[in-house]
């Protein structure tokens, strides 16, 4: 048995597997231990990171309905001014029209009391030269001298 070689191999093992037992178990366990704390740590960490990326979405989309209801609100407000000012608008053209239309028959008014105060006033003028030219082919020098003594007499009367 101690001459037999297969007999020192296995001591030999045996030997190397106690003393690499004895010696490595605890670094191994230890290494081992270690890398499930580290694993447990990222773990952990991971955890973290998704409850802070889930908080994060959570108010991201909070945000995004609040910006939705917001942009809503302004539309709706769009709306309600648009519809407001088209109103508005419609008004003023209404009035504007009204106040073309009063100007415009002012100015006929106006236009009207100026051409029939041309026409009386051509027809004093025709009057007074057909009634001059009457006087004239009609009227001797002393009925004229008569009437224009008259006529002066009676004017500060006609004045007063």
């Amino acid at each position: 048995m101690f001459e037999s070689e297969v007999f020192w191999v296995a001591v030999a093992t045996v030997i190397f597997l106690a003393l690499a037992y004895k010696m490595g178990w605890k670094s191994a366990m230890d290494g081992l231990d270690a890398r499930g704390n580290k694993i447990r740590k990222d773990i952990e960490d991971a955890q973290t990171l998704r409850e802070e990326a889930q908080k994060t979405l959570a108010e991201y989309k909070r945000k995004q309905r609040d910006a939705l209801a917001e942009a809503e609100e302004i539309i709706e407000h769009a709306k309600t001014e648009s519809l407001r000012l088209r109103v508005q608008a419609q008004a003023d053209l209404e009035a504007s029209l009204v106040r073309r239309e009063q100007l415009a028959m002012e100015k006929i008014a106006q236009a009207e009391a100026s051409a029939m105060a041309e026409v009386r006033d051509k027809a004093v003028d025709v009057a007074v030269a057909a009634t001059e030219q009457l006087l004239r082919s009609n009227l001797d020098a002393a009925q004229s001298g008569a009437i224009m003594d008259r006529a002066i007499g009676e004017l500060s009367e006609k004045l007063h």
